[in-house]
């Protein structure tokens, strides 16, 4: 096995380890809350707080860290997520708990930026895009079998032990990365106000909208996915954990379309794809007078909502490359940011609409982000082919 086939492994599980992370509170927030006598929506907020944390983090961590050593500041950071990581294992009260996943989403959203950066480095072009969905990919994984892994860990023994697997996967990732990463690659420094001039290109400030509508869109229902699954089409509570497995693996066919779209500018075709969210998620009520029809038009919502991912990261990187590569970190970044607000205004727009319309028709305000989305779609497609007319004419 060549070495960067290594590296791309190594990536990928970087990806997984940090999506155990930030997930596997999920599916642990029940016994946490029974071990430290609080209620469970008081230790949900362990969620909010760390996407809100790491979405507001990360641009400052990547713009200040640019001018040191990428590998040496990604180093840096993973042994700070291994003790936050590991202060979450050790934590015997809400206080310690909190400011431990504050730590490792402070650094969470970087060490991935920081990896992307790596992968658009390392990687042949022509693979690139793969490898990008690869990692988006890791995710996916994190939730189909890391969450249900670490659930059932904290069942059989406790919540901390899930926690001080995952710090045992962060010290092999550490290795691994020390073994197989570049210790200097090329890097063009800037200041924090050259780094940020990239916001004020058209084709990425649209961009960023699109990609936070389009986690809107898409966590407008699946926020609720579980009542959705139960109360909505009636499934029982104990074919629950199969029928979100199935969702999961769903998810990752999903990573493999968007690396898919992404080697064949797939940006040129997602307005098709929003098109489809909105017939979907319109239909979804319809489809809740049967489990076969709903269920499907869920699995097929799953495949589809997210294959922007790779397409827009490589978008952001091109972009980087080309015009601005002293932002290279900062625009690896930006996807991962906006997504992460996307999923607070889908999950509030959800939470505020459950009590007006019902579960049963509570996929209408993500119809509504879906053209909200298709706009932008095809409003960038509009300021990237004015754009590459103008460099032609130049």
């Amino acid at each position: 096995m060549n070495k960067y086939r290594w590296q791309a492994i190594v990536f990928v599980l970087v990806a997984f380890m940090l999506g155990c992370n930030e997930f596997m509170v999920v599916g642990v927030l029940s016994d946490i809350a029974k071990e430290l006598r609080m209620p469970v929506a008081t230790v949900g907020y362990l969620v909010t707080i760390f996407a809100t944390v790491y979405a507001v983090s990360t641009p400052f961590i990547t713009i200040l860290t640019n001018r040191f050593s990428r590998y040496k500041t990604l180093m840096t950071l993973m042994v700070i997520f291994l003790i936050g990581n590991t202060m979450s294992g050790l934590a015997f009260n809400y206080g310690v708990l909190l400011v431990s996943r504050i730590l490792t989403a402070m650094v969470a959203g970087a060490i991935i930026s920081l990896i992307m950066t790596f992968a658009s480095t390392i990687a042949p072009r022509e693979k690139r895009a793969g490898l990008v969905s690869w990692i988006f990919a890791g995710f996916s994984i994190a939730s189909v079998f890391g969450v249900p892994l670490g659930t059932a860990i904290s069942t059989a023994y406790s919540w901390h032990d899930a926690f001080y697997l995952i710090s045992i996967i962060s010290i092999i990732t550490c290795v691994l990365l020390g073994w197989l990463l570049p210790r200097q690659v090329e890097q063009v420094q800037g200041s924090i106000k050259n780094q940020l001039v990239l916001l004020t290109d058209k084709r990425v400030y649209v961009a960023i909208a699109l990609v936070l509508f389009s986690a809107a869109t898409m966590y407008a229902y699946y926020t609720y996915i579980r009542p959705i699954l139960t109360t909505g089409l009636g499934f029982s509570v104990t074919s629950l954990n199969w029928l979100l497995f199935l969702i999961g693996i769903m998810s990752i066919f999903s990573n493999r379309l968007s690396g898919a779209l992404a080697e064949r500018n797939g940006l040129r075709i997602m307005p098709w794809f929003y098109v489809a969210d909105f017939i979907l998620l319109m239909l979804l009520p319809v489809g809740m007078n049967s489990q076969v029809m709903g269920l499907g038009i869920l699995l097929v919502l799953t495949l589809i909502i997210t294959v922007l991912n790779s397409p827009v990261q490589i978008h952001f990187l091109n972009i980087a490359e080309r015009d601005y590569p002293q932002s290279a970190v900062l625009a690896s970044s930006l996807s991962s940011i906006f997504f992460n607000f996307g999923i607070s205004l889908g999950s509030a727009t959800a939470s505020g609409l459950l009590g007006v319309v019902g579960i049963r028709h509570i996929s209408w305000a993500a119809a509504v982000y879906a053209v909200i989305s298709l706009g932008l779609a095809l409003t960038l497609n509009h300021v990237i082919r004015v754009h590459r007319q103008a460099a032609v004419a130049k």
